[in-house]
C-alpha cells in the first residue's frame, strides 16, 4: 500500500451567484499516495478544476469551501490561515495551470519568475536562486537553459512555456503536484514529452500527482488510480486497469465508448446524449438519470451512495449489478 499523502474527505465548495448558491463540488472524497498519480476525469462542469482550486486554497470570492477536510500529511489545510497557506502553496503543494501564457507574468523573464518562487520559500541568495532556476529549466529539457532564463514568456513556444511552468512548480520539490489539463492546446508530440516529463520527475522525487483531464488517453498513459466526476460528485473510483476493463457506472461506460478504436471502423463515434445538468436545477434522484440508458423510476427518486463493486473499486449507481460495458 502506498503511504497516504493527501486525504480529501467530504469536500463541499459553493459559489454565490445572482440566481442563488451553486453547489459546485458536493461531498467529494479521495486519497493520493506518495509517488502515486491520481487522475480526475469528467466533462466540463463536472467540478474537476474547482476541486483542485479548493485543495490549493485558491477558490476566490464569491466561492467558498463550506464543509469537509483536506489533509496533507495529516494537517487540515482548511484550518490554516491565509498566511500559513501561502507557505504551503508553491512549496509543499504546487499546481500547473491549463494555460501557461495567462499564468506567467508577461513583463518578467521566466528565470526571474522561477527565482522569485524559490526565494519566497527557500533561504537562498539571489545568485543561488538564479542558479537553481537555470538548473530547473535544464532539468525539464529546455536547451540553452541559461539563455532561455532571460527570455520573456511571449518569446517561447507553447510547449516551452509549459516546461517553464513545470520547472516553476517543481522548483521547491513539492510533495504534491496538481496538473490541471497540462497538455491543453499542445500538439500530440509535445503532449507526450510533457506527460513523460511529469511522470519522470514525480518518480524521482516521490511526488504525489493529481492529474485533471478529460482525455482518457492521457489517463491510460499516466494514472495509477482514477476518479470519475459528474455534476460535482464522484461517481466511480478504481485503479486504472479496472476502470478501462470493467467500468461500473453508465457515465464511465459512455466516456469510454466515445473513444475511437484502432481495430474498428465507424462512421460516427458514440456519444452520451444530453448535457451536464445545471447545478442550480439538479434533477431529483441520481443526477445522471436523464442521460442514462439504464435509468428506471427509482433512479429519479433515490440519490445513490458510493458502493463497492470490487476491492478498491467504488461506483455510485443503484443498478450497478446490471450495468455492463
Amino acid at each position: 500500500m502506498t503511504a497516504k499523502l493527501l486525504e480529501v474527505n467530504n469536500l463541499h465548495t459553493s459559489f454565490k451567484t445572482e440566481d442563488g448558491v451553486v453547489p459546485s463540488v458536493g461531498g467529494v472524497s479521495f486519497t493520493v499516495g506518495r509517488g502515486e498519480t491520481l487522475a480526475i476525469v469528467g466533462e466540463s462542469g463536472s467540478g474537476k478544476s474547482v476541486t483542485s482550486l479548493s485543495i490549493m486554497g485558491l477558490v476566490g470570492s464569491p466561492g467558498k469551501v463550506t464543509a469537509g477536510e483536506i489533509r496533507l500529511e495529516g494537517k487540515d489545510l482548511l484550518q490554516l490561515s491565509k498566511r500559513e497557506m501561502r507557505k504551503y502553496r508553491g512549496n509543499v503543494i504546487s499546481m500547473i495551470f491549463q494555460e501557461p501564457m495567462s499564468s506567467l507574468n508577461p513583463v518578467f523573464t521566466v528565470g526571474n519568475q522561477i527565482r522569485e518562487v524559490i526565494q519566497q520559500h527557500r533561504r537562498m541568495s539571489k545568485q543561488e536562486a538564479k542558479a537553481r532556476s537555470i538548473e530547473m529549466l535544464d532539468r525539464v529539457g529546455i536547451p540553452g537553459a541559461a539563455k532561455v532564463a532571460g527570455y520573456f514568456p511571449h518569446q517561447l513556444s507553447g510547449g516551452m512555456r509549459q516546461r517553464v511552468m513545470i520547472a516553476m512548480a517543481l522548483a521547491c520539490q513539492p510533495k504534491l503536484l496538481i496538473a490541471d489539463e497540462p497538455t491543453t492546446a499542445l500538439d500530440v508530440t509535445i503532449q507526450a514529452q510533457i506527460l513523460k516529463l511529469i511522470g519522470q520527475l514525480s518518480k524521482e522525487e516521490n511526488t504525489g500527482i493529481i492529474l485533471i483531464t478529460h482525455d482518457l488517453g492521457v489517463v491510460a498513459e499516466m494514472a495509477d488510480r482514477v476518479v470519475v466526476m459528474y455534476a460535482g460528485e464522484v461517481v466511480e473510483e478504481a485503479n486504472v486497469f479496472d476502470l478501462f476493463e470493467k467500468p461500473g457506472h453508465p457515465y464511465t461506460i459512455g466516456l469510454l465508448a466515445s473513444l475511437p478504436k484502432l481495430n474498428e471502423q465507424r462512421e460516427r463515434l458514440d456519444s452520451i446524449p444530453g448535457t451536464v445538468p445545471n447545478l442550480l436545477r439538479m434533477p431529483g434522484g441520481c443526477p445522471f438519470h436523464p442521460r442514462c440508458p439504464y435509468a428506471q423510476e427509482q433512479c429519479t427518486k433515490v440519490h445513490p451512495d458510493l458502493r463497492e463493486k470490487a476491492s478498491g473499486h467504488q461506483v455510485r449507481c443503484l443498478r450497478m449489478e446490471e450495468v455492463s460495458p
